[in-house]
């Protein structure tokens, strides 16, 4: 079978690694941003050169298309993102991109024959740093497609109005005007001119790794569900208040969190993941006393009937006094788990084990575009393995071998697409 190139998939990672050099080992590529206009440029004269067709859209989503034998046949589309987080690595979402730049190659260099268009595209804001939040412009795209309480948090004008994190006063909206690559909103991914989407992404966790599997088959999107607990008691001073008389919240915050912790784990669900990122402490001030903790949980797990076991546990805490201070539990976002199209899931199975590549059935607990994706089309993703587990930092690395797998892999996985 024909495969991808090892020496083409490195030249693209070292190219790539180079626009946002943080100096040690990452990027830093911001949404937008001059570094990740390098890099559209760099993706753009590369895929010119192999006689694709550039189109971009008013979100400046880049499309680069091969055509097919049938030039009215729809699209099948490998689509990433190029932006980063800050001080990120240099596969995480880019090596999505990469890959279907070599599998179009590797297609146009050997002459194999498709009916469809094939088409690599660069989204637009995928990670969100600068311009929040994440999946931005898939969130657009799949808008009238995607449930009600998902919509909303994606309206256009919101999004344009997203201010940058960084200056607090340049808006998204100006950002995309300045961009050489705004286009026109008639170019957007849509199910009449797409027939499926694939997007290959590093893992993001050990799994693989731990297995010694290549390629991650996978087939959802985990649920999710975010809360905020807040616990309110009363400011004093530091020195001078008796501790039998103190309502310290975040006293109360730390016993919640140890209740939390050890009544979620007596479920016995060793795959099921959550999280407390986030803490807000108020006034937090070294000599006072706080009067109010408010933290995030973080959910994930792909059964619903778990989630609801994990939520009873939390609600649990809602109006409770603990250590004198008053809990109120509130729901900040949620999502269902996300399947990805069988049909598609199958073909990605199918290539693994017909190009002999170690492979297995894995969900994603991180969110991706392929998940707005799926709602509007068949979709379906890919992982490689990250070493360590490593993501969103700069020691983020894959092999170029694995990578390169990953590539034919999805290669395959397209032209079965094609053919059926």
């Amino acid at each position: 079978m024909i495969t991808c190139s090892k020496e083409r998939m490195e030249d693209l990672i070292v190219t790539f690694s180079k626009f946002g050099d943080a100096g040690h080992g990452g990027i830093t590529r911001y949404s937008l941003s001059p570094e990740a206009h390098q890099a559209r440029d760099e993706f753009v004269k590369r895929m010119k050169a192999i006689g694709a067709t550039i189109e971009t859209d008013d979100l400046a989503n880049v499309y680069a298309t091969i055509p097919g034998s049938d030039s009215n046949a729809k699209r099948i589309v490998m689509a990433s993102h190029v932006d980063s987080v800050k001080n990120g690595g240099n596969y995480d979402g880019v090596l999505g991109v990469l890959v279907g730049m070599e599998a179009m190659q590797t297609i146009v260099e050997n002459k194999i024959p498709h009916t469809h268009p094939i088409t690599t595209m660069i989204w637009t804001n995928e990670e969100g740093s600068l311009y929040p939040p994440a999946m931005m412009s898939s969130g657009v795209v799949a808008n009238d497609y995607l449930p009600e309480a998902i919509a909303k948090k994606f309206k256009l004008e919101n999004m344009l109005a997203s201010k940058s994190v960084l200056d607090k006063t340049k808006t998204f909206g100006e950002a995309l005007d300045a961009s050489p690559y705004k286009g026109d909103k008639s170019n957007r991914l849509n199910p009449d001119k797409y027939k499926a989407m694939f997007e290959l992404h590093i893992e993001q966790g050990p799994i693989l790794e731990d297995a010694g599997n290549e390629i991650g088959v996978v087939t959802c999107v985990l649920g999710m569900f975010n809360y905020r607990i807040r616990f309110y008691g009363q400011a004093d001073h530091a020195g001078t208040t008796p501790m039998h008389k103190r309502q310290d919240a975040l006293f109360a915050a730390a016993k919640a969190l140890v209740f939390l912790h050890e009544e979620i784990d007596k479920l016995g669900r060793p795959e099921l993941v959550y999280t407390t990122g986030e803490i807000v402490c108020h006034p937090c001030v070294h000599t006072v006393i706080p009067d109010m903790i408010d933290f995030s949980i973080d959910v994930r797990h792909e059964d619903p009937a778990v989630r609801q076991q994990v939520l009873d546990i939390i609600k649990s805490l809602d109006g409770k006094t603990i250590e004198k201070c008053k809990c109120e539990v509130e729901l900040a976002w949620q999502r269902d788990t996300v399947y990805f199209n069988k049909e598609l899931v199958g073909f990605v199975k199918e290539s693994a084990d017909e190009l002999g590549i170690s492979n297995q059935y894995i969900n994603s607990g991180a969110g991706h575009d392929a998940q707005f994706a799926s709602y509007m089309m068949p979709t379906t993703m890919i992982f490689v393995p990250s070493k360590d587990g490593h993501s969103h930092c700069e020691p983020e690395f894959t092999t170029v071998e694995q990578c390169t797998a990953g590539a034919s892999v999805l290669m395959h996985a397209i032209l079965k697409t094609d053919k059926k």
